[in-house]
């Protein structure tokens, strides 16, 4: 079972988030814990211990940490990707939902419907960075990739 069984995000150093935030952060666990993909590789010098995994997402140190346990809670990896790479997809795509929450509101649906496209195009290009960034580390779809990004975005919320 490769795959993530129960994610937790250390967000005790953040603000409280918006609304907004907070119904993007709870539709993006429950669609990864409903499902996902999440595959560590095998090494050469150490044993890969099987999953599902519980998955603590955090940001320390100005690095984004993926700490990974096995459901009986024996430690699985930990990986710290630096986030200079996702730091401007994050901006534009922040600013894009910021765009699209406003559109809802007064825009006529064809103009919401652009917007929309737009941020899921920023939305593809986060995932695509994070599969990058991960290469080697663990092996993720696309849609897997895209709940963790809406995941990552929301850690970064007020940093």
């Amino acid at each position: 079972m490769s795959r993530i069984s129960k994610i937790e995000l250390d967000d005790r150093n953040l603000p409280p988030p918006t609304p907004e935030i907070s119904q993007e952060r709870k539709v993006a666990i429950f669609d990864l814990i409903e499902e996902n993909s999440f595959v560590l590789p095998a090494r050469e010098d150490r044993v890969v211990p099987e999953g599902p995994y519980h998955l603590d997402l955090a940001i320390r140190d100005k690095r984004l940490v993926f700490d990974l346990a096995t459901e009986v809670g024996d430690k699985a990896a930990e990986f710290h990707l630096s986030l200079s790479p996702f730091r401007q997809v994050v901006k534009d795509y922040y600013q894009i939902c910021e765009s699209y929450f406003n559109a809802v509101k007064t825009l006529p649906p064809s103009q919401i419907e652009t917007i929309d496209m737009a941020r899921r195009g920023i939305h593809n290009e986060g995932s695509r960075v994070l599969q990058e960034r991960l290469e080697g580390k663990a092996e993720i779809d696309t849609d897997t990739a895209r709940r963790l990004f809406t995941l990552i975005c929301v850690l970064h919320f007020g940093a």
